[in-house]
């Protein structure tokens, strides 16, 4: 088997405040809510810390303040074993904090808005963006990079040139017609159905074939919650069947998908057998409460996939 090589993940990690309530108010309603805990989360910090509780080589690069809290957030990503050296730093952001409050089985979150300035690369981080392996990011973060004067689909035609592959993580919110020179050339995109509807709309996945081979674009996966996953990687539909698990929060879910996915790609499993890692560690991720319930060791999530094989969605 090939070397693995180190991913990286550039994104959001932020503290997330976490609440329960009895229900989600409406405009110009209140209700009682009750502090739970904080943790450490964000997004693509998530994933990172699931890629790296599996076993990955795992850099982590955002852009902070200077702050105690922003300190607290690159010690905990460390000692999850994620590399924090290339973080950006800027003393006139604001405090990156995220309110998720648990109701209904759900969880509604509310995100300290930070703006939107440029990521401007060190040399140092650029160099090693510029070795084979995987680029895990949002595509926020994807139009936010800047390095030696590129960005959009200049620089990641930079970084694949040099051998880093991306894999774009579009959540809920897909893409539109503006977005596609950030997705040109990326070896996979990941939405769930809702992201899906938005970009695709009403469309069976092998309905995008010619969309994928136009922007070069490798695999396409669309998440469906509880009952697993399905990929379209230009010549067959993969679907993998989720887990009936005891659910207790899908806060992360998603980015337990994306780290594991990531962790097995790097570790060159085919699209088949990552998709059944990445779902059953998304599965397992709800059973656990906080953002990073779903970082564990590969022994664990092939526990759970024994425990658990009998109940499959």
């Amino acid at each position: 088997m090939a070397e693995a090589h180190t991913a990286f993940f550039i994104g959001d990690v932020a503290l997330d405040d976490y609440f329960t309530a009895e229900r989600w108010p409406g405009i110009a309603d209140k209700a009682y809510v009750r502090e739970v805990k904080s943790y450490v989360g964000g997004m693509i910090a998530n994933a990172a810390s699931v890629h790296a509780g599996l076993g990955g080589r795992t850099e982590f690069i955002s852009l902070l303040n200077d702050s105690p809290l922003s300190a607290r957030l690159c010690a905990a990503m460390e000692e999850l074993g994620v590399s924090t050296r290339h973080m950006l730093r800027d003393p006139s952001l604001a405090d990156s904090r995220n309110l998720i409050f648990l109701t209904g089985g759900e969880h509604v979150v509310l995100i300290i808005e930070m703006g939107d300035q440029p990521m401007h690369l060190t040399d140092e981080a650029l160099a090693a963006l510029r070795t084979p392996g995987h680029l895990y990011m949002s595509l926020g973060r994807t139009k936010r990079l800047r390095a030696e004067g590129l960005q959009g689909r200049e620089l990641l035609a930079d970084l694949r040139r040099h051998g880093r592959r991306l894999i774009l993580d579009l959540d809920v919110d897909g893409f539109a017609d503006g977005d596609l020179d950030y997705l040109h050339g990326a070896e996979v995109l990941i939405m769930n159905q809702i992201g899906f509807g938005h970009a695709f709309g009403d469309i069976d996945l092998a309905g995008i074939n010619a969309w994928m081979r136009q922007n070069e674009v490798g695999t396409v996966i669309r998440t469906l919650a509880a009952a697993g996953a399905e990929a379209f990687d230009g010549e067959g539909r993969i679907a993998v069947r989720g887990y009936t698990v005891p659910v207790v929060d899908v806060t992360g879910a998603g980015d337990t998908f994306g780290g594991a996915l990531t962790y097995a790609l790097g570790e060159n499993l085919g699209l088949s057998e990552a998709l059944e890692l990445a779902i059953a560690a998304a599965s397992r991720a709800v059973t656990i409460e906080g953002p990073q319930g779903g970082v564990a060791s590969l022994e664990t999530i092939e526990k759970f996939r024994t425990e658990f094989a009998g109940r499959r969605s």
